[in-house]
């Protein structure tokens, strides 16, 4: 199980936010899940959420893709640029007080 962080750009370009912008992490979303040594499901030290600098989310867990893509209901997809990826549910759910009500 590895820890992954995926955005990926259709060019050779560094990857980008929104518009050319470089990719900054803003914060975390919630508690740290790390905080007093906690051990988490992963390695290297996720799962985790972030808030980029842009305001869309990143998602660091395990990637699942593989098992997940055969198994998705008819109304979901996952493309080639993208990724499935697990992360524990008391994770968003201790994120969820520091997710923005409006976009």
């Amino acid at each position: 199980m590895h820890c992954i962080f995926s955005l990926r750009s259709f060019a050779s370009e560094p990857i980008v936010c929104i518009m050319n912008a470089p990719l900054k992490f803003f914060r975390r979303i919630g508690p740290d899940p790390h905080a007093n040594g906690a051990q988490t499901i992963a390695l290297q030290n996720c799962p985790d959420v972030w808030e980029l600098e842009c305001g869309n989310f990143a998602i660091i867990g395990i990637d699942i893709t593989d098992a997940a893509k055969p198994k998705l209901p008819p109304s979901a997809g996952c493309g080639p640029d993208g990724r499935v990826v697990f992360i524990p549910r008391n994770l968003l759910v201790n994120a969820k007080s520091a997710i923005p009500d409006n976009v």
